[in-house]
């Protein structure tokens, strides 16, 4: 039930394998295939598709005698020039000792060992480049979609993958002209298509009669809502089942589904919290000492941006780093309504201007734990806000 796992069917999906494999098949007759550009919505099936037919390709390939190789990165871990062609080298590189660093050697040699490995092995190569838009700079796909002019005796084909229809409107013409020769988008699953990919899974991963009937409904119904998102649906099964072995249920039922849900919402605003700059998590620290402040005095109303202003502006004293402006405070404010990280809902005062009512819209203990990971905000949590002046 996670992302990695490749099922040997693939439902609803049909058309794309099709697609792919049609554009990919020269490589069987010692062709260079056309580079392709994927596009889809998060949990369309785009990596699982690509990896399913790379996969029936290096069948074929031992079975017809043609060389070819197959190589997956993903580019949100490996992300510059350098990195990408050092990767895609060591792929191809067997004895350890030959392998490239992960730094030091001239981007240059590194290319230029990549071209002798790629010639050495022959046959066609398909390189997957998943999350191609988060590379960083245009000279890694400058440089690899080119990469056919230099080669004598092997061929090259780059397979990217992205969320982001518009990524190559930023690429250099150059790069935007050779490396999207066939583009092939992947649209989003409807509920009923999402039901038959869970149903799939749990017959291979869930017991006989371990799980109501509405739960595979509802999780679908859940992932439709959020652009057909198949990831999603799976993660909700996944989590629910998780939570029903933890608490010795034998069935999974519509209530762990909620359980599911909740838990992810919460998982995902916590990692949002995690890589949160050091101002936005100052200023979060700071709305959490209010709202302790308020519940310790008895106090139900929401807490003020005037309020968070002046708690804010103390911690930055303690830490001995400057303090925004309170325009600029009220902005992060914003940014962090704006993340599902807070409610900050704006009201108006009459003649004396207008506020924020801001509330934690999670546990505000799990968030205080995260901002403990860093050691600056560990010593500020334990500090408390006194009095009308709110000294800290």
């Amino acid at each position: 039930m996670r992302p990695t796992y490749t099922p040997g069917i693939l439902p609803h999906r049909d058309d794309e394998i099709n697609d792919i494999a049609s554009v990919m098949v020269p490589a069987l007759r010692g062709e260079t295939p056309s580079n392709i550009l994927i596009y889809g919505k998060t949990g369309t099936g785009k990596t699982a598709v690509t990896k399913f037919v790379g996969k029936q390709l290096l069948k074929k390939g031992k079975e017809t005698g043609k060389y070819v190789n197959f190589i997956y990165i993903n580019c949100e871990i490996v992300d510059t020039q350098y990195r990408i062609l050092q990767n895609i080298a060591n792929h191809l590189i067997n004895d350890w000792s030959e392998r490239i660093p992960f730094t030091g050697w001239p981007t240059d040699e590194v290319y230029t060992k990549l071209i002798r490995m790629i010639d050495k092995k022959g046959g066609v190569t398909v390189i997957i480049l998943d999350e191609v838009d988060k590379i960083k700079g245009d000279e890694s796909l400058y440089s690899l979609s080119r990469i056919n002019n230099d080669l004598e005796k092997a061929k090259v084909s780059i397979v990217g993958i992205s969320n982001d229809l518009k990524f190559t409107e930023f690429l250099d013409p150059r790069v935007k002209s050779s490396l999207g020769e066939e583009n092939i988008i992947f649209p989003p699953y409807d509920a009923g298509e999402l039901q038959d990919i869970l149903k799939q899974r749990v017959e291979i991963a869930l017991k006989p009669d371990s799980i109501d009937e509405d739960v595979i409904p509802l999780c679908s119904a859940l992932a439709a809502q959020e652009h057909g998102d198949a990831r999603r649906a799976l993660d909700l099964l996944r989590i629910s089942a998780e939570l029903a072995e933890r608490s010795e249920n034998p069935r999974i039922s519509k209530r762990f589904v909620r359980l599911a849900q909740n838990k992810i919402e919460i998982d995902r605003i916590l990692e949002v919290v995690r890589t949160l700059p050091a101002q936005s998590k100052t200023i979060l620290l700071a709305i959490l000492l209010q709202e302790k402040q308020n519940k310790k005095a008895g106090s139900a109303g929401a807490i003020t941006t005037g309020e968070v202003y002046e708690v804010y502006k103390n911690l930055c004293k303690k830490i001995r780093t400057n303090s925004l402006t309170q325009r600029r405070v009220a902005d992060l404010i914003s940014e962090l309504d704006m993340l599902g990280i807070i409610n900050a809902r704006v009201i108006s005062k009459g003649r004396y201007g207008r506020t924020r009512d801001i509330n934690i819209s999670s546990s505000s203990d799990e968030i205080m734990a995260v901002l403990k990971e860093d050691d600056a905000f560990k010593e500020l949590s334990n500090y408390k806000i006194r009095g009308q002046t709110r000294i800290i």
